[in-house]
């Protein structure tokens, strides 16, 4: 398998780098960014199998004839709301496989939409192959699984970890330079500002973000979380229609949610721009002060850093399923992000994954297929699914 991986030197893409050139299956990897120098350095630590290339993913020609030469792309380039479609697009057209770790819902939907030209190009593309979404999906898929219908469904993740070793999206590996946001944390911005998508009374809604809400977590308690803008609520509800209300939430101290809804709130007002908003993140943390510590309080019970909530009906009876996982990939937000997109990798190669077509991960990845492929690569490392992830019920 010959392998094109796109911002492969990033904070996030070098974990799915690293993994896919252990794997035998991988004959070559090529390391690509716009960064031609960052590209060729990482590409001379990682074995005889790689080599670099310097891309702008904006040079569609470029992008489409580097494309070609590969069995697979992996795509690590954002933020996804601006590169997302044409990525996917030059993937089609090139006939190559694809896989993202895709974390808007707004251009989710539209590469979704590309479902019928790829099917068309033999290519199947997979949106969405990281921690949240991407491992959330496949908790969700596994608590799905417990149940005959679903009425709800929620998917969370930790803003101190994505993972039960992993960080998450406030780990300061993730928020790039002082004044120079990652990616990653544009994303957030992006998510926790403007409108978002979820599924509320049986139908799409576009709400406000950091709602706070009480999550139920059997053999937990209630603990607080707060929505976010998030892929999840749109792929899993296109996945199982049945379902009648489902958002993607964060686990965090209330003070950092505070900060983040009032940059939020300035985003939206255009006093701040998305860029600018993420900026703000990547200072030192401000001061707190005795009241904003105090709110840190009263969340309820401690949420897993990454998990998925499923309430609907057993044998008739009422019933809720959550899921979570007892390990991830070393490596804080990268290793929790770009090792899973790896793992796909190794689905395409043992032809787990046949279908043609443009999907989410639940739509063509059976959750215990993948969690036996993720587990041996996890801190600490994991035998199979039943080892890693750890599936709780109540009855209502």
């Amino acid at each position: 398998m010959k392998v094109l991986a796109l911002g492969g030197c990033g904070g996030l893409g070098r974990f799915a780098v690293r993994t896919a050139s252990g794997f035998d299956f991988v004959e070559h990897i090529v390391i690509a960014d716009v960064d031609g120098e960052r590209a060729a350095e990482f590409a001379s630590g990682c074995g005889r199998k790689a080599s670099s290339a310097r891309i702008d993913v904006e040079d569609g020609a470029a992008l489409r004839a580097l494309m070609a030469d590969a069995d697979v792309v992996m795509n690590t380039v954002g933020p996804f709301y601006r590169f997302g479609v044409p990525v996917l697009q030059a993937a089609i057209d090139a006939g190559t496989d694809y896989m993202d770790i895709n974390d808007d819902w707004e251009p989710t939907l539209e590469m979704l939409k590309l479902d019928e030209a790829a099917r068309k190009a033999g290519v199947t593309a997979i949106i969405g192959m990281g921690a949240s979404p991407g491992v959330s999906n496949m908790l969700a898929a596994k608590a799905v699984g417990e149940l005959d219908r679903v009425d709800s469904l929620v998917t969370g993740w930790g803003l101190g970890g994505t993972g039960a070793t992993g960080g998450g999206e406030g780990e300061d590996e993730s928020l790039g330079e002082p004044g120079k946001p990652s990616a990653a944390l544009v994303h957030w911005m992006h998510g926790c500002s403007g409108t978002i998508r979820i599924r509320k009374d049986g139908a799409e809604a576009d709400v406000k973000p950091i709602e706070e809400v009480t999550v139920d977590y059997p053999g937990i308690g209630e603990g607080t979380a707060w929505t976010v803008g998030h892929p999840e609520p749109v792929t899993l509800t296109r996945w199982r229609p049945e379902i009648k209300d489902s958002y993607n939430v964060m686990v965090g101290p209330r003070w950092l949610i505070d900060v983040v809804k009032q940059i939020g709130g300035a985003i939206d007002t255009s006093e701040l721009t998305v860029e600018q908003g993420a900026a703000l993140l990547t200072g030192p943390a401000p001061e707190r002060s005795e009241s904003a510590a105090q709110s840190s309080e009263g969340v309820g019970a401690q949420l897993p850093p990454l998990f998925a909530v499923a309430n609907g009906t057993k044998d008739g009876k009422q019933r809720a399923v959550a899921a979570t996982v007892l390990a991830m990939p070393a490596g804080g937000m990268g290793g929790s992000t770009g090792v899973p997109m790896a793992v796909g990798l190794a689905l395409f190669a043992s032809g787990a994954i046949e279908r043609r077509g443009a999907f989410a991960p639940e739509m063509v990845i059976e959750p215990d297929e993948f969690f036996n492929e993720l587990a041996p690569l996890c801190t600490p490392a994991k035998n199979n699914v039943s080892d890693m992830v750890q599936v709780t019920g109540s009855d209502a």
